[in-house]
């Protein structure tokens, strides 16, 4: 069962893809910079971008957990996707999938698991 995303689910997703592009172009910045030592630009300007991206990924996962009503380990293990490099795309990957960016009204339509799909 499709679940249609919310407004707030939408927000989330874009900044997840938006997280995890600039800690992409910060790894590669950093290779530039500490590898081939060829230049510092791609750390500073995806050094500023990730950092911004990241402090809103965080505020927008909270408000997330909050308004669609996630539990406590959800909201933490999205959180702690934006650590590793390009883990917030598979979290809101995962998210979407089971209906956890949908509106809270929808949400609770949502079938246990195991329930038959008649």
């Amino acid at each position: 069962m499709k679940h249609p995303v919310s407004p707030l689910g939408r927000t989330y997703a874009t900044i997840a893809v938006i997280e995890a592009l600039t800690w992409a172009g910060l790894l590669v910045g950093m290779f530039l910079k500490y590898v081939t030592q060829t230049t510092e630009m791609g750390v500073t300007i995806f050094g500023y971008a990730h950092g911004f991206a990241f402090i809103a990924y965080v505020l927008i996962t909270v408000a997330a957990a909050v308004r669609l009503r996630w539990g406590l380990l959800t909201a933490f293990v999205a959180l702690a996707a934006s650590v590793p490099p390009l883990c917030t795309i598979p979290m809101e990957m995962w998210l979407r999938r089971r209906g956890r960016l949908a509106r809270p009204e929808a949400a609770a339509r949502r079938e246990p698991v195991g329930a038959d799909a008649a």
